[in-house]
């Protein structure tokens, strides 16, 4: 049998851990930005997470209305979801659990492309800094 396609977003990838939550954003995490983009991760011992768990956040503040900030969720999911196998083999190779924030940061919308662009460089930030 042929092995399935890794593009895939599945519930146990998703972040909801309310620990995990407070620890990655308590201090000892690093962040980078690419506008309008902010990516905070932290690399966890605990084995029972996924290797990458994330967590996407548009704030009411950017966007009042639930479809735009809606609209903005789906075009950095469905971005990471076609790119993550940049940082899957980083961690495989290691054996490291990452946990990923994706913010927004502007109070525009973007076109996909533009959203895929600035998700992949920071996806490919992350690997080079874990390598």
């Amino acid at each position: 049998m042929e092995k399935q396609s890794t593009y895939t977003f599945r519930k146990s990838e998703r972040l909801n851990s309310r620990k995990l939550i407070e620890n990655l954003f308590s201090g000892g995490s690093k962040s980078f930005s690419a506008f309008p983009l902010r990516i905070v991760y932290t690399v966890s011992d605990k084995d029972n997470l996924p290797d990458v768990s994330v967590l996407i956040s548009v704030s009411k503040k950017r966007f009042k209305r639930a479809v735009k900030r809606n609209r903005v969720k789906r075009q950095i999911r469905e971005s990471y979801r076609t790119n993550k196998q940049i940082l899957l083999d980083v961690t495989t190779e290691s054996k490291q659990k990452l946990i990923i924030a994706f913010i927004w940061l502007d109070n525009n919308l973007h076109p996909y492309s533009t959203v895929e662009e600035k998700v992949k460089k920071l996806l490919q930030l992350i690997a080079e800094r874990i390598a």
